[in-house]
């Protein structure tokens, strides 16, 4: 099968291009403050002018009003925009008519009644994007380094466009994809040494397995 891989909260040239050198497919810049991979408007302007033309550009964004989604499009020129807060399926619309981009919404996932808002969602998006539920005291959304139960995504239609996400790292990504099929695949802390600290080696052996994994699964 052929697969996409993203390595999100990018905020270094070393980190991005040991992203582009492993053969990812999409580079993330998080814009948001409470996280440890934020990177400012300036920082991230500087990342995507040295990714542009070798990796797709996500910019990362939860709950961010249309002055600052604006001011990323502008500054940063991203080719996808992700939407990683609670928006609800009319903002996720509104953004997507608004700037122009296609538009990947993140959806937290701790049981089968999590995946209700699926084709809500779907109808509005690009694509979806399934994530660990962050637990009730996080300052922040995601599964921070934590995975779900991935036979959750069993059932979900085989033509629908999502990334699988949380607590993925180069051990469990076969068994991820083995068990959904997962067209993209997500990671972030499985690929760092500190919080927000990317390790080239394990972005290089990351990449590998899921390509060696997508490789292994039949074509569906």
């Amino acid at each position: 099968m052929t697969l996409e891989i993203k390595i999100c909260g990018l905020s270094t040239a070393v980190g991005l291009d040991a992203a582009i050198t492993a053969g990812a497919d999409l580079a993330g810049l998080v814009v948001f403050p409470p996280s440890p991979r934020h990177v400012d408007l300036a920082a991230g302007r500087a990342l995507a002018a040295r990714a542009r033309g070798r990796i797709a550009i996500v910019a990362l964004t939860v709950d961010a009003d249309d002055a600052l989604l604006g001011d990323i499009v502008a500054e940063i020129v991203p080719d996808i925009l992700q939407l990683h807060g609670r928006e609800s399926p009319a903002r996720v619309a509104a953004v997507r008519a608004r700037f122009g981009r296609p538009v990947m919404k993140a959806l937290p996932v701790a049981t089968a009644a999590d995946l209700a808002v699926v084709p809500a969602y779907a109808a509005v998006a690009d694509r979806l994007l399934f994530d660990a539920k962050a637990p009730k005291d996080a300052t922040r959304p995601g599964g921070l380094g934590q995975p779900f139960d991935w036979h959750l995504l069993e059932r979900l239609d085989p033509g629908l466009a999502f990334m699988l996400s949380g607590g993925l790292d180069a051990a469990n990504v076969a068994e991820a994809l083995r068990i959904t099929a997962a067209p993209a695949v997500d990671v972030s802390s499985g690929v760092e040494q500190a919080p927000g600290d990317k390790n080239p080696d394990k972005i290089a052996a990351f990449v590998r397995a899921a390509r060696e994994a997508a490789a292994a699964l039949p074509l569906p």
